[in-house]
């Protein structure tokens, strides 16, 4: 069992010992240094970070933690569930977030999960900044505060946020909807059981590819 922190976020197996791999409190910690990184990147009254997920089994567990470390942090919350990872980037700034986190961990098989951090732009943190919450993650028991109850984060869901992300696809200058649709695809995508799933068969009927499977591999 594995857990690995790096200037990228923290990924590991669920399950385990606490500091060797992704327990509850090691998600806690890290979650509370992202927050604590969070605002120092600004001064103002509110903070806002969206979360995306990916399909695993985990998944659900992972992202309630999170959510709710942040709310317990006064951090508001965009909860969009399901969603890809550029879909979550777009989402941080269509909702002008102050950051996001996306729960995958890629290709790795279905134990492990993670966290990924991301900014203002809805791009990975600096290498600086990852070494920062890396730090303070090691430091949470004796220098974490957290939010009064008057000023806990609110939490907001948000369905369907990939058919925003589908829409701004379309609207891409290089994307000529009716030439793909003249030219009769025949497509086969393994969304290996995640959030592919979801969006991918949306985007091929927004571009008229009418012949297409989805299959999905492990």
């Amino acid at each position: 069992m594995t857990l690995i922190k790096s200037i990228s976020g923290i990924r590991g197996t669920i399950g385990g010992n606490c500091g060797e791999n992704l327990t509850p409190i090691d998600i806690v910690k890290f979650t509370t240094a992202y927050s604590k990184w969070l605002k120092n990147q600004s001064n103002k009254e509110e903070y806002t970070v969206v979360v995306g997920r990916d399909g695993r089994i985990s998944g659900a567990t992972v992202k309630q933690l999170v959510i709710g470390t942040l709310s317990c942090c006064g951090v508001n919350v965009i909860d969009i569930d399901y969603a890809t990872t550029p879909t979550t980037e777009m989402a941080v700034t269509e909702f002008e977030a102050d950051g996001g986190i996306i729960l995958t961990a890629s290709h790795n098989p279905t134990q492990w999960n993670a966290l990924k951090l991301l900014d203002h732009n809805g791009e990975f943190v600096t290498a600086a900044d990852g070494k920062f919450i890396i730090d303070f993650s090691e430091k949470v028991d004796t220098q974490a505060a957290y939010a009064e109850v008057e000023k806990l984060g609110t939490i907001r869901t948000v369905e369907g946020f990939e058919d925003v992300h589908i829409q701004r696809t379309l609207n891409l200058p290089l994307v000529d909807v009716e030439a793909i649709r003249k030219a009769n695809f025949t497509v086969c995508a393994d969304t290996i059981n995640s959030v592919g799933g979801i969006i991918l068969p949306k985007l091929f009927k927004a571009l008229g590819v009418e012949k297409y499977s989805i299959i999905n591999g492990t």
